[in-house]
């Protein structure tokens, strides 16, 4: 009998179904037995969001300050686990704060330690500095990473950015004013992630993990596009800035916020198209720097 464990945190579900969806190829198979452990914090987040509150968790989620999270139950922690699934949001460019507060927990090293992992993103579009933060937890609790998939929104990015505000704001996966697509990973995304699933049980019955990523590749699992990499990696630059500003001192924080949301939304509608014009006028000179920040991100 092998154990498979999916740890994950979402407030939508999106990432439950994912992980279901995911793990398909084993649901009929009678030596594999799968658990999920829903990381729940203490205090947890209201869903839909709140938009101050929304702006307000910046910083901590930036800079990944940990809050307090429940002990996972104990037959999770006492039982031996061949694989861990670890499925998780990003949060302004950075996994969770309740996903990032696992990670930096002591139940981290207990489930993850000695461990092969593969990581599942749900997100808009952003990823891959937040999953080279999330690869460098999971090695400090002692895992192994052996896999990640990348679920995204695949509606351009504007369009992306007003109807997962539309989702987290107001609550509902629809279409905006009947107009706008459906916010969040397509329903056809989700329904056909068991195709990643055969490539892991595939691994798992053959205990050979080492070409698990590339096979992933191959499949579509990591949508890799140049622009959404080199804003990821700007974004980051001046979300460093932002957060230890903010965070320097609590004094006027409601106001700084409140310029980091107009900053925010300068960048998305106003900077991010002029620096999409200039970027693709000089792609052809970036292309080897492109073919390494692919293999960078897109590995394991």
């Amino acid at each position: 009998m092998k154990n498979i464990l999916v740890i994950y945190y979402s407030q939508t579900g999106q990432l439950k179904d994912i992980s279901s969806n995911l793990l398909q190829p084993f649901e009929n198979k009678e030596d594999y037995l799968v658990d999920y452990y829903n990381i729940k914090p203490i205090n947890d987040f209201t869903f839909p969001w709140n938009p101050d509150k929304f702006y307000d968790t910046f910083p901590e989620s930036f800079q990944q300050i940990p809050i307090e999270i429940e002990k996972p139950p104990t037959e999770i922690l006492e039982k031996q686990y061949d694989l861990v699934i670890f499925a998780y949001q990003i949060w302004f460019l950075t996994p969770s704060i309740p996903v990032n507060s696992f990670l930096k927990s002591a139940y981290a090293t207990k489930l993850l330690g000695n461990r092969k992992v593969i990581t599942v993103i749900g997100c808009r579009n952003m990823w891959a500095k937040a999953q080279q933060k999330t690869k460098l937890l999971v090695e400090k609790a002692g895992g192994q990473l052996v896999g990640n998939i990348a679920f995204v929104d695949r509606s351009p990015n504007l369009i992306s950015v007003i109807t997962i505000v539309h989702w987290v704001i107001g609550g509902k996966k629809d279409r905006k004013w009947g107009v706008f697509p459906k916010p969040g990973v397509s329903d056809e995304d989700i329904q056909g992630a068991s195709k990643f699933g055969d490539l892991i049980l595939n691994s798992i019955e053959n205990d050979k993990f080492d070409n698990l990523q590339s096979s992933i590749q191959k499949a579509g699992g990591v949508d890799i596009r140049p622009f959404i990499i080199f804003m990821d990696e700007k974004a980051n630059r001046m979300f460093s800035i932002w957060s230890k500003l903010i965070l320097k001192s609590s004094k006027n924080r409601k106001f700084k916020i409140k310029l980091f949301k107009y900053y925010l939304l300068i960048a998305l509608f106003v900077i991010s198209p002029i620096v999409f014009l200039i970027f693709c006028l000089s792609y052809p000179l970036r292309l080897t720097q492109i073919k390494k920040k692919r293999e960078l991100y897109c590995g394991v």
